[in-house]
């Protein structure tokens, strides 16, 4: 029998009122993995009153011991880690090695964050009267609203819970539908280290329903979300006054210059183009290639695309898993056939695999012009497009010439190019000889123009996210004393 899985509202597993229920399924094989509670507005109201209601205490609690929680949370994902990785494999449908990397990023957040509790800075700077202090302090924001994707169903929950916790926040959290296993095997750790009742809530659903309600209630006084642009475009209008963290979609170029190690290249590539099936917000989708070594580059990417194996995740010689449902196999594809309507050369792969899982062929364009849909918009699919450039100045222009900027990469030996790439890349991330995939937990994660609205997640830019600034002024000298010099 398929095991049925429940909200957690409150410090209890309950049904939803709605009375519906969604299966999980495994890309892979497409068989159901687990029967989930569908929740709707009323289980969102519930679930929010629960987190205001344990604010009070779980804000009062110290950081440090707040910390201890983190690190009791820390030390169970180490314990889970292989049963953690392999549900993810099943569910999400990455290959297991990177499942396991993605066990692992958890674990260095909340090891990361539960260190924060001994500090959460503030800054103490002086006065321009006598006899006076000033200072800031930290202070939790409220309950928080956590809405994240099916591509990294523990770390992005991981990133955001860590953070919002340490400072003090309680949480509702409303994971993607389609990874509700993983968001489950996560709160059970939660709950396990002795996060306290209705600090943790969560609570599956549409977005149209759950998703909006989390946004429009009053009592929500931040919302976190990773996602697609429109959505977070949504969230902006319907917000309000809440603080917002929006964290969406991207269109990521690799430039290739002629001085570039190639065998470097060609593994940069097939890892940020193909890992994770191209469905990371930093997937290399845009390759922005030299003239001179266009040719020998794409012999080289057609040995190595050639000998890549579709499968399961859980296969041990499996190199890319499937697409997340059958609704990604047809986006990618359609973009498939806008590249060949629009003149791009089909190097290799364009097909979806038939059978069960939802598999697409490692797919490679060449020939793309910038102005072209698939060096535009964002397929979040193993489709790669090769975009053939002048100069350095020129492959700069290209990269730039998109709505997004989350990642980007340079692959030469010129440190000229390459600090004229680090200051003119329109990116909140830019990689030096390494691919556009391979962020850590404690360095900032985020971008610009249409990936996002400014905010930072992972390091010290998570505190300040998940935090109100307190200003603090002490004056001892006894006597009314007025700034600005007002006498």
């Amino acid at each position: 029998m398929v095991k049925q899985y429940k909200l957690y509202i409150d410090g209890k597993w309950v049904r939803s009122s709605s009375s519906k229920t969604f299966e999980s399924k495994n890309p892979a094989t497409e068989k159901t993995l687990g029967v989930f509670q569908q929740g709707n507005e009323k289980d969102v109201d519930r679930a929010v009153d629960a987190a205001e209601k344990a604010l009070e205490d779980w804000s009062s609690t110290p950081a440090p011991s707040r910390g201890e929680i983190l690190f009791r949370i820390k030390d169970l994902l180490i314990k889970k880690k292989e049963e953690l990785a392999r549900t993810e494999t099943m569910e999400m449908g990455k290959v297991l090695n990177e499942s396991r990397g993605e066990v692992q990023e958890a674990i260095d957040t909340f090891e990361y964050m539960a260190g924060e509790g001994r500090r959460l800075f503030g800054y103490t700077t002086t006065s321009e009267l006598k006899d006076k202090m000033c200072f800031t302090i930290r202070r939790p924001i409220g309950v928080c609203g956590l809405i994240t994707p099916w591509n990294f169903p523990y770390a992005l929950p991981s990133w955001k819970l860590s953070a919002a916790l340490i400072c003090g926040n309680t949480v509702v959290l409303k994971p993607s539908s389609d990874t509700p296993l993983c968001a489950t095997k996560l709160v059970e750790i939660l709950i396990e280290a002795g996060v306290p009742r209705g600090v943790v809530n969560l609570v599956f659903g549409p977005g149209e329903s759950v998703g909006a309600r989390l946004v429009k209630n009053p009592k929500v006084r931040a919302i976190s979300f990773t996602g697609h642009r429109d959505t977070g475009l949504w969230i902006t209008r319907n917000a309000g006054l809440k603080r917002l963290g929006l964290e969406m979609g991207s269109k990521n170029p690799i430039i290739v210059m002629d001085d570039a190690d190639m065998k470097l290249v060609v593994d940069g590539i097939l890892w940020g183009g193909y890992g994770t099936t191209g469905q990371r917000c930093t997937s290399a989708s845009r390759i922005i290639v030299a003239n001179g070594i266009k040719a020998r580059l794409e012999k080289l990417l057609l040995q190595r695309l050639k000998r890549l194996k579709l499968g399961s995740g859980l296969k041990e010689n499996t190199d890319i898993g499937p697409l997340i449902n059958r609704r990604a196999v047809e986006k990618v594809h359609k973009y498939t056939e806008i590249g060949l309507k629009e003149g791009a050369k089909l190097l290799y792969g364009g097909k979806a695999r038939k059978g069960k899982g939802y598999f697409y062929e490692p797919t490679l364009f060449t020939n793309v012009k910038p102005h072209m849909t698939i060096a535009q918009e964002e397929i979040f699919g193993p489709s790669v497009a090769i975009i053939p450039a002048v100069n350095v100045d020129n492959a700069i222009k290209i990269a730039n010439d998109v709505g997004y900027g989350l990642s980007s990469a340079i692959y030469t030996k010129d440190v000229n190019k390459a600090f004229k790439a680090i200051e003119k890349l329109e990116t909140g991330i830019t990689y030096v000889n390494s691919s556009t995939i391979g962020s850590e937990v404690h360095l900032p994660f985020g971008g610009v123009k249409d990936t996002g609205n400014g905010t930072r997640e992972a390091g010290i830019k998570g505190i300040d996210e998940f935090s109100e600034v307190k200003t603090i002024y002490v004056d001892y000298s006894g006597k009314l004393q007025k700034a600005q010099r007002i006498n």
